[in-house]
């Protein structure tokens, strides 16, 4: 649970890429390291990551919850400048930085992340929670309000009815119902956790709405932080 992330992350983090021609071999270069394997041990804690933008700043906010209690355990933020610029199929290479650190000033490391965003249903197969995974070399799921690149047919409308969504032949997530006759999340796998695993944990923790617990509470946390302007210690 305490593992730190390994040295290629710390020499990332000090050398930033500021424009699409240096981001884009690293993207490709991580998108390469993706594992999509079973999870290697039982998850205890499960932490939410989400982000808020004011200006030039990202505020990025993580809420570490107790696994299947869903007890809140502990919350952290960080708010920095915007390191890039707004790219689309870029976008973890502005918000990167900011979670990094804001998961660094966690007590421990939680056993999992649940990130808004993308996992693998990706263009380049490498959304935000991609990325931190293979960063960080830890479990991750993307939970995505919104579709970023696939088809699929809608889903059910009951809770945990899901549909595969596919690119070019291959299923990248799935379209998950997380309550009845409520618009369905776009749910793909990360980093070092398969399919079926990442549907299977987003469903237990969405206990009361459509945002599982952990995301939901890291938006409400960095939306707290906005509003009170970086002042939440």
């Amino acid at each position: 649970m305490d593992r730190q992330p390994k040295p290629p992350a710390i020499a990332l983090l000090q050398k930033w890429p500021t424009t699409v021609a240096e981001a884009k071999p690293l993207q490709e270069s991580l998108a390469r390291q993706v594992h999509i394997t079973p999870l290697e041990r039982k998850v205890r804690t499960i932490a939410g990551v989400d982000a808020a933008f004011v200006g030039r700043e990202i505020i990025a906010a993580v809420a570490v919850f107790d696994y299947p209690s869903l007890t809140l355990i502990e919350e952290s933020h960080a708010r920095l400048a915007v390191p890039f610029p707004y790219v689309p199929g870029y976008l973890s290479f502005r918000e990167g930085p900011a979670f990094i650190a804001a998961i660094e000033r966690l007590s421990r490391r939680p056993d999992l992340f649940i990130v808004d965003g993308q996992g693998i249903a990706h263009p380049r197969r490498l959304g935000i929670a991609s990325f931190l995974g293979v960063l960080l070399q830890c479990p991750t799921i993307g939970s995505a309000k919104s579709r970023l690149v696939g088809e699929y047919e809608e889903p059910a409308p009951t809770r945990g009815a899901w549909t595969p969504l596919v690119d070019h032949g291959e299923t990248i997530g799935a379209v998950l119902r997380t309550r009845d006759r409520v618009r369905p999340l776009f749910v793909s796998p990360g980093h070092l956790i398969t399919l079926p695993e990442a549907v299977e944990i987003i469903l237990h923790c969405a206990v009361r709405y459509r945002l599982p617990e952990p995301q939901r509470a890291a938006d409400r946390l960095a939306g707290r932080v906005k509003r009170e302007g970086g002042l939440l210690s």
